[in-house]
């Protein structure tokens, strides 16, 4: 264990058959960003539509930052959470953190007032920054509120407008920066960055990432689809603060010394204005995203000739899209499959298209090993499915502070479950087959049945709940709740439920589209709920979200990203 409780899963002598072999550089990330700008201090590093900050410029408002950081006694093993809109504070905070051997949680903005106490609790945060609001939610109020039940929580940081008992953000960069022979000596195998995934509980969870795994992990699998890395212009059009958004500040930055290019928002006009306006190589975004952008007669008239691939990923995108996409961007697609959970396996752009519709890619070992195992985990035969397991340079550390889960998805040797299901067929490929896991994936955002179902029961009038996907064309995936009743109690309308389910905590972005009572729930031999026979069951029928609720999601959609 080291200094912030952090233990690391993975046997040590793996690790370092990870350093020895040169898969780990061994250095800490501030390190390796420094020696970026050693090498152009003047290039871009991080590129807005309305602004552009050299590599130079922002190690110097990292040692501010750090400064800053330092005075107010933040230290080693010390955690750093935010909550902000896409921008260069990012990876200022992100390094500032590393500078100083603590750690960053960052969340996207949009998680209310449930998630984030279970996610500022859960990884002991020291700081908090956030912005002041957000989709009319008062968020230092809400943090403020919750204040009293998290005990680590001692530092508050709102990005703009001054208030009472609240430092400013902008106000840390105006200190004296700190200089590098003050700056402590930082492990390259501590944790430096605690990533997000909702998964399949009904909290959302953080995993612990070192420096080492996220520059010798994920960092590596970037210079694996683009080489040359100076010249990767990578464009997130999905929150720097999910798990997918990793790849921004210490994969792009302190990895290839490319330039992160990011937009507050996602909205399918801007996006496309900023492929022509920023000339990015690379985007990443989720299915949606793509297929929403695809949709925009704008794109057929914008210059995409800077575009060498969009990589999509967060959830499974269908054939139909790939082909539309592929002709839209009029680009290269690379598939990802991963997770924050320390998967990753993808398709490269000398795959032919039949490959990139079918198949997952060939795992890479020097970044993440796939193997197939059955129910007892032992290692199948190829061409036969079974559960997809993944140990490499990209694996985490652990879950933090949830032994259940370390308990559950990970193995004495390191290996992470990822309760989906898959084969390598005879050319060495993955090609998934099913997932283990109950989640609903809409829009790209994997949202946890379990969550809406435990508060959905608690309603006094519900003997049973249960959350089943419904397709959907746009966003692969909607939510219907079917409830059962207490005999001879009023069934509440979709808007009055979902009044409930809001007044009880739950998040916007969870809320169920689509309501649906019943007699008894079809159940399974071992007595439980048989949800694959109950989506069966609703296939066929025809669904129409209220509008209220439609326009909820939509909105939520538009500020999620």
């Amino acid at each position: 264990m080291n200094h912030s409780g952090i233990l690391d899963l993975v046997p040590v002598d793996v690790r370092n058959q990870w350093i020895e072999n040169g898969a780990y550089p061994n250095k800490s990330l501030y390190q390796l960003f420094c020696e970026k700008v050693q090498i152009h201090p003047d290039k871009a590093a991080v590129v807005s539509p309305d602004q552009t900050i050299s590599y130079e410029q922002l190690q110097y408002r990292v040692a501010c930052l750090a400064a800053s950081f330092r005075s107010l006694g933040v230290v080693t093993g010390d955690v750093i959470a935010y909550q902000l809109s896409n921008s260069w504070h990012h990876c200022a905070i992100d390094l500032a953190a590393a500078a100083l051997g603590a750690i960053v949680a960052p969340f996207p903005p949009g998680r209310g007032r449930l998630d984030t106490h279970s996610l500022l609790s859960r990884c002991d945060a020291r700081v908090i920054i956030v912005e002041s609001g957000f989709v009319q939610m008062d968020v230092c109020e809400m943090i403020e509120s919750l204040r009293p039940s998290l005990l680590s929580l001692r530092i508050l940081v709102v990005s703009g407008k001054a208030r009472d008992g609240w430092l400013t953000l902008e106000s840390l960069y105006q200190t004296k920066p700190i200089a590098s022979n003050h700056l402590p000596e930082v492990d390259p195998g501590s944790p430096v960055r605690f990533l997000i995934s909702s998964g399949t509980e009904s909290d959302p969870k953080w995993i612990a990432y070192s420096h080492n795994a996220l520059a010798g992990g994920r960092g590596r699998f970037l210079q694996r689809i683009h080489p040359d890395g100076g010249s990767f212009r990578g464009l997130y059009l999905m929150p720097l603060g999910t798990a997918f958004g990793s790849t921004a500040t210490f994969g792009v930055l302190s990895w290839l010394g490319g330039a992160v290019l990011v937009s507050t928002q996602f909205d399918a006009g801007a996006a496309i204005r900023a492929i022509g306006s920023l000339h990015p190589t690379h985007i990443f975004g989720v299915p949606t995203m793509f297929q929403r952008m695809a949709a925009e007669p704008e794109l057929a008239h914008t210059d995409t000739s800077s575009l060498i691939a969009i990589i999509s990923g967060g959830a499974k995108i269908d054939e139909a899209s790939i082909r539309r996409c592929t002709e839209a961007f009029r680009c290269g697609f690379i598939g990802l499959y991963g997770s924050a959970d320390g998967v990753n396996c993808h398709t490269m752009l000398d795959d032919s298209l039949d490959t990139i519709l079918r198949k997952t890619g060939r795992p890479n070992p020097d970044v993440c090993a796939i193997r197939i195992v059955d129910d007892q985990k032992r290692e199948v035969a190829q061409g036969h499915i079974g559960e997809i397991t993944a140990r490499g340079p990209i694996t985490p550390m652990q879950y933090v502070n949830n032994p259940e889960l370390d308990a559950r998805y990970r193995d004495e040797d390191g290996w992470v479950y990822t309760g989906d299901l898959g084969f390598i067929d005879e050319d060495g490929y993955l090609i998934l087959t099913g997932r283990k896991k109950e989640i609903i994936i809409r829009g790209g955002v994997n949202i946890s049945p379990a969550q809406i179902e435990n508060i959905a029961a608690s309603h006094p009038a519900v003997v049973s709940a249960v959350c089943v996907p419904v397709a959907d064309q746009d966003l692969g995936q909607r939510i219907c709740l079917c409830l059962v009743m207490r005999d001879g109690a009023e069934r509440p309308s979709l808007a009055q439920f979902t009044r409930f389910l809001l007044d009880h905590g739950l998040e916007k972005n969870k809320l169920p589209e689509y309501l649906r009572y019943m007699r008894q729930l079809p159940l399974g031999p071992a007595g439980k709920v048989d949800k694959k026979r109950l989506t069966a069951e609703l296939e066929n029928a025809r669904f129409t979200p209220g509008p209220a609720v439609a326009d909820k999601v939509a909105s939520l959609m538009r500020g999620a990203y």
